[in-house]
């Protein structure tokens, strides 16, 4: 499982490179207009029902605290169904030492229902990347989403999405928790996003992250956010937990 994460991390950072060249010829393909905002495939941490088109690709770069880059490449490679790698690398950004990357992981996302006016969209996917990983204990301090179901849907006013949903991050013990967040797009120029992760058990404390995305273009977008407001509960491995600032960049573009 290992062996195929990673070489499935590498092949995503092959492409990468060959993003510009994409860019440009899906852009030749299909001109979308100026001041179309792209659907929303995630918030902060928060998974919505969205989906990336048919050969649509989003590249995520997420700097987080103590000078730590996560990076993510995700691809549309069917009609409903997303593919995409992510890795970490701790302390990259900085003077502190050492610089750590941290295993590789796998994202899946599949749409089984486009919505309608009385039911959410509905999607189902799996999402191995964690965060605060200990490489002592081989585990991360805040675990992947992992296998989970989310449902979106516009509701109140226009631009403000609801979103919500269930999800196992651990198979061995098979707790179920929920998550709940909403965003406000205000015109083409920024949203606001809020979360409240992490919910059902006690012994996992519950996570409230707030932010903003600016949207630079249709396809550049920048958040701004805060993670973990109010945390006090130390990590289970006795190290201290505080709120994060993290800063995320995201580009979406077409093969």
């Amino acid at each position: 499982m290992k062996k195929t994460m990673t070489a499935l991390f590498a092949f995503s950072f092959a492409v990468l490179a060959a993003a510009p060249l994409a860019a440009q010829k899906g852009a030749e393909r299909e001109e979308k207009p100026e001041g179309v905002i792209l659907p929303e495939t995630g918030l902060i941490d928060v998974p919505t029902a969205g989906i990336l088109d048919y050969y649509g690709f989003l590249i995520k770069t997420r700097f987080y605290s103590e000078g730590g880059v996560l990076g993510s490449l995700n691809f549309g490679v069917l009609e409903r169904l997303n593919l995409g790698a992510s890795m970490a690398v701790d302390k990259l950004v900085g003077s502190d030492s050492p610089v750590r990357m941290v295993r590789p992981e796998i994202q899946v996302r599949y749409r089984f229902h486009d919505g309608d006016y009385y039911v959410p969209a509905l999607a189902l996917g799996f999402d191995g990347q964690g965060y605060f990983y200990r490489k002592a204990l081989k585990k991360y301090m805040e675990k992947g989403r992992g296998l989970y179901v989310v449902g979106s849907k516009e509701y109140l006013a226009p631009g403000l999405v609801f979103h919500g949903g269930l999800n196992v991050p651990d198979f061995d013990d098979g707790y179920i928790f929920g998550f709940l967040a909403a965003n406000y797009t205000l015109g083409d120029k920024m949203a606001f996003m809020f979360e409240y992760d992490n919910l059902f058990h006690s012994d996992n404390p519950k996570r409230v992250n707030a932010g903003t995305r600016f949207f630079i273009t249709p396809y550049f977008h920048l958040d701004v956010a805060m993670r973990d407001l109010g945390a006090s509960e130390d990590f289970l491995d006795g190290s201290e937990r505080n709120p994060e600032r993290v800063v995320q960049m995201r580009y979406t573009t077409s093969f």
